[in-house]
């Protein structure tokens, strides 16, 4: 089923479909926001599972060039001198799933797919769109345009896509959907330079901190010369209040290694509230979503843009072979759901783990010492060996 398709949101998932359905000839119209290609300045972690996906659309070299492959992840429990394991990454897991596990800015992340999608004059994206509407027929969906310089358009397609996240109207609006539902989380994100930590954290490694209530991640991104600090505490506001600086518990008793990541990153920290979507019905006729704007999770089995990219993978060629955009829809859905169900609850359950306090986090730290190194391997390989079934041949830039 070869024609136009409409996504709407150029994040990772929509910018992700749109290359995996023009490289089967499509004609795709992605509608931004945005002026710009603009993702949250984060790190992210790319996992074999994912990163399958994007070399078969031609972005392995792009992505070795922008990312770092980590030889492990360090442990801390809370307050500790050292790491208490080292899980294993690097050729491990080349070696188990046939694919890098990789780390790197979510902004170099889309840039990479933008300059892909650049490559087909079968991707038209249009940035500063203010609104839009969707009617929805038997023979495919009625789209009308309104952008920010005044002028408007309308266009026909096969089907629309939602992939514009975690507060999407195309949920909300065309499917009637549920809203986003805050968690009581809150990702304070910040960059620093290399040397501010170095000797704190390997600066070839993830390193992930314990505390009771609160987590640290860190993420090098050695082509920056800079170092991602995410911290996940547990804050029951979500406001703009939040400020520049990370609102730990009362208790909080900081080790040397945290004091030093505290400082280094001042007042540069940036809050972003973590919401969760869960909602039945993934598309309605020729209308659909994907990624955050269908499954939202917490971020601590490091998998949301991870699960974007698979729904890609699976719905584009879908919609390429099947004799609708419906039928496509339904089969996406009933691949979908399950693995995703999964993956959520596995990373909402690893956000209570992380954030046990005593006595309960001796327990936690005794069972990550017995796992070892490569415990992850085993108890992980259901998600990072699942490969998405074949699809029809992929044609070059047009």
């Amino acid at each position: 089923m070869t024609g136009t398709f409409y996504v709407a949101g150029a994040g990772v998932s929509g910018l992700t479909l749109a290359l995996a359905l023009a490289k089967f000839g499509a004609t795709v119209v992605v509608l931004e926001r945005s002026a710009t290609i603009s993702e949250f300045g984060a790190g992210l972690q790319i996992s074999p599972n994912a990163r399958k996906i994007l070399n078969n659309l031609g972005l392995d070299e792009a992505l070795t060039a922008r990312s770092l492959e980590p030889a492990g992840i360090d442990i801390y429990p809370y307050r500790a001198p050292k790491p208490l394991v080292t899980m294993e990454l690097g050729a491990t897991m080349r070696h188990a799933f046939g694919a890098p596990y990789a780390v790197m800015h979510r902004a170099d992340l889309a840039d990479v797919l933008y300059k892909a999608c650049r490559r087909f004059a079968n991707i038209d994206i249009l940035f500063d769109v203010r609104s839009w509407d969707v009617v929805s027929h038997a023979r495919g969906v009625t789209v009308s345009i309104d952008e920010a310089n005044g002028q408007s358009r309308t266009g026909r397609g096969l089907a629309f896509i939602g992939a514009d996240g975690v507060h999407s109207q195309t949920r909300v609006k065309l499917l009637d959907g549920s809203a986003a539902q805050y968690g009581n989380r809150v990702a304070w994100r910040a960059l620093v330079p290399f040397d501010s930590v170095a000797g704190q954290i390997a600066l070839d490694k993830v390193s992930v901190l314990f505390g009771p209530n609160y987590h640290i991640v860190c993420y090098p991104l050695p082509h920056r010369r800079q170092v991602n600090l995410a911290l996940f505490a547990q804050v029951k506001q979500s406001s703009s209040k939040l400020g520049n600086r990370p609102k730990l518990p009362k208790s909080f008793r900081p080790s040397p290694r945290v004091d030093v990541l505290l400082t280094a990153a001042g007042n540069t920290w940036t809050p972003w509230p973590l919401y969760t979507v869960r909602t039945p019905n993934w598309h309605a006729g020729n209308i659909g979503i994907l990624g955050d704007a269908a499954h939202a999770m917490v971020p601590f089995q490091a998998q949301g843009a991870a699960m974007g990219i698979e729904d890609a993978g699976v719905l584009a060629p879908l919609l390429i072979s099947e004799t609708s955009a419906e039928i496509a829809f339904e089969k996406y859905q009933q691949a979908r759901q399950k693995r995703v169900a999964r993956v959520a609850g596995i990373s909402a359950a690893n956000g209570r783990i992380f954030h046990m306090s005593w006595p309960f986090n001796m327990a936690r730290d005794l069972g990550i010492r017995l796992q070892g190194s490569r415990g992850h391997l085993r108890r992980l390989a259901w998600l990072y060996s699942h490969e998405v079934q074949s699809a029809p041949s992929a044609k070059e830039p047009q």
